[in-house]
């Protein structure tokens, strides 16, 4: 008797429990930031920016999407320090390289390719 009483209380004041985040979702939020990306070519330029990051994502990521290279190593060179953040190894999946980035932050990305001669189109998502 007490378990319904205790029950019909909390539903009397109004509580709920919020449903479990679904695929769905998180689908939808990924599909928003990475709408966004812009596609760029490895040897167009030494640096690939200047960008600002965006409500869109959360953190900056990027992918390669094109060319013959493996992989390509990159990092997050931010304009208010001017240094690179970490190198990272990027394949052909989403990777972050840069977290938690607050919105309009400037940055460029310093990168490099797997093998000299080789060519990378690649997608960065911020």
């Amino acid at each position: 008797m007490t378990a319904r009483f205790a029950h019909a209380s909390l539903v009397t004041l109004g509580f709920t429990v919020p449903a479990p985040a679904s695929a769905a979702t998180a689908t939808a939020a990924a599909t928003s930031c990475y709408g966004g990306a812009v596609t760029v070519h490895y040897g167009d330029v030494l640096d690939f920016g200047p960008y600002w990051t965006t409500s869109r994502c959360n953190d900056i990521n990027m992918r390669v999407v094109g060319g013959d290279a493996e992989y390509v190593v990159a990092c997050v060179k931010f304009a208010k320090t001017g240094v690179c953040n970490r190198w990272t190894r990027v394949g052909w999946a989403w990777t972050t390289v840069a977290t938690d980035v607050l919105d309009g932050t400037k940055f460029t990305v310093p990168n490099g390719v797997d093998l000299e001669g080789s060519s990378a189109t690649i997608q960065i998502a911020f």
